[in-house]
């Protein structure tokens, strides 16, 4: 049965609303009958679909363990599928196809290590009229154990399961709904600011837009400042040493930092604007012989604080990776990198994909010897650390990323490193035709903190429809309309509003708010 209602040509996008020229909304006995119907019509290289369901709104998406259960947010056909990514690796995704269709398709990425359907990301991108699709990077559970011995795993991993997401997702929503997506979109963070970065580098035709939050690049750097950081606290016997801090004692230092750099920007709001102008000091809060007005760190803590607080340099002293963002200390996500246990990121890294053993023991000497290992071996391309950008500049996509200013998990830093290798390698001192960068202050990872840190990124965080206040709909307006966006306006928890400046204008008080000036 040919599926035609509703696949009519409508106006020009009206983007308060996110409304398309492709706009299906079939009733709901054709739904069903084309939903149906998918499971036996679709015949797809190297892909099984498991199964397919017709879900009325509201229904409850039950995940794997570990993993995270949703609701779906408006009528839609769920597509199951796994494809064989190589004879020895698979990747299972999901294709939600929304009743109401703007023609859009949006890939999404993965958090942590992967592994899981990202089924809240799936509700959110349909619910804004786009055809979803997520998959579990290749491999089941937050851990790179199924990585061993299993190179075309990792590949998954590193760089190919947005790719299949791409081609299945295009090929599934044009047997579904007729014709293939007008525009097809990618939106992640950390991990998967990461897998979208790399979509752009490797394969820079699937996507004309792509949204890297919060990016884990220079993936293997990362994974040694996670383990030097184990390691400045004294892991994995930290308990003992005497240069361990206690999670509670860094709302401690939370208060320092902001007594000596909270002030830098113009205002006190507890929140720091600009990091990189703060030089905190961990030696205000060293105990002198007498110290008993206020709480305080012996030397050996105070040079852990310092060695934080200090970029990571290699052998050659060369930069490794920059210092843990001044401003972030409150955060609850604190406990990821702080807790004294050696960085199970960072050991399953050594173990499972550079040396491939189970047996590594972290408590040896773990150091720079590590890094070069990292560095020899970069499993996949996994690094992700590549400033040629010009096939995807040059067929027109256009790329936005967002970092947090207090992200206690991955320093904003990287995302400025990036850019300025970006620029570096293409010749481009600005790079507003195709790539623009947003810092936002007070922003933890991703999506939370005491800035204003909701701007449509990610489920939970939408506030105005309007491509000013989101981040999806701005990119929308940018490769559909050539709007580009100059800046975006956050919300905070309280419901006060900031504007986010992209790199490199800086955020300045002007007595009364902050706007975005020349840098």
């Amino acid at each position: 049965m040919e599926f035609a209602v509703g696949l009519v040509a409508k106006l020009l996008l009206t983007f308060g609303s996110l409304n398309s020229t492709w706009n299906a909304q079939p009733t709901d006995d054709l739904a069903h009958a084309k939903c149906f119907s998918l499971k036996t019509s679709l015949n797809l290289e190297n892909t099984t679909i498991l199964d397919v369901s017709y879900l009325p709104f509201p229904s409850k998406i039950a995940a794997k363990e570990t993993c995270e259960s949703t609701t779906t947010s408006v009528p839609l056909c769920r597509v199951q599928f796994h494809t064989h990514s190589s004879d020895t690796s698979v990747i299972h995704g999901e294709v939600w196809l929304p009743d109401e269709w703007y023609g859009r398709l949006m890939a999404l990425g993965n958090r942590g290590l992967a592994g899981c359907i990202p089924y809240d990301e799936l509700s959110y991108g349909s619910s804004l009229h786009f055809a979803a699709v997520g998959s579990n990077g290749g491999h089941d559970g937050d851990t790179f154990l199924p990585l061993l011995h299993h190179p075309e795993v990792l590949n998954d991993f590193s760089y190919r399961s947005v790719h299949v997401e791409a081609v299945i997702g295009k090929e599934i929503v044009g047997a579904y709904y007729g014709r293939r997506p007008e525009k097809s979109y990618y939106v992640g963070c950390s991990q998967g600011g990461r897998q979208g970065t790399q979509a752009a580098l490797k394969f820079p035709e699937d996507f004309d837009g792509i949204i890297a939050g919060a990016p884990a690049t220079d993936f293997n750097h990362l994974m040694h400042w996670f383990g030097m950081l184990s390691r400045y606290l004294g892991a994995p016997n930290a308990a003992s040493s005497p240069s361990y801090i206690p999670l509670d004692s860094w709302k401690i230092i939370a208060k320092e930092v902001l007594n000596q750099c909270d002030g830098i920007d113009g205002v006190v709001d507890g929140i720091i604007t600009e990091p990189d102008a703060c030089n905190f000091r961990p030696e205000a809060l060293l105990c002198s012989a007498d110290a008993t007005e206020k709480p305080c760190f012996p030397p050996p803590q105070v040079e852990t604080l310092k060695k934080i607080y200090s970029p990571l340099y290699g052998l050659d002293g060369e930069l490794v990776y920059p210092r843990y963002d001044p401003g972030g200390e409150d955060s609850p996500l604190m406990s990821f990198g702080f807790s004294g246990e050696f960085s199970a990121y960072a050991e399953q890294m050594m173990k499972y994909v550079v040396l491939n053993v189970t047996d590594y023991d972290v408590s040896q000497d773990y150091g720079l010897k590590n890094l070069v290992l990292l560095d020899n071996v970069n499993g996949g391309g996994i690094s992700t650390f590549d400033g040629d950008f010009s096939a995807f500049r040059d067929r027109g996509g256009k790329f936005i990323t967002y970092h947090g200013r207090a992200d206690p998990v991955i320093p904003s830093g990287i995302s400025k490193r990036l850019y300025d290798l970006i620029s570096r390698t293409l010749g481009m001192p600005s790079l507003d035709l195709f790539y623009r960068l947003f810092l936002v202050p007070g922003m933890d990872h991703c999506t939370s903190g005491v800035g204003a840190a909701r701007f449509g990124q990610a489920p939970g965080t939408e506030t105005l429809n309007a491509s000013s206040h989101s981040i999806i709909l701005a990119l929308v307006d940018w490769v559909e309309q050539g709007i580009a966006p100059d800046a975006i306006t956050g919300t905070a928890s309280d419901g006060a509003m900031r504007l986010h400046c992209r790199y490199p204008e800086k955020s300045v008080w002007d007595g009364s708010s902050f706007n975005c000036k020349a840098a």
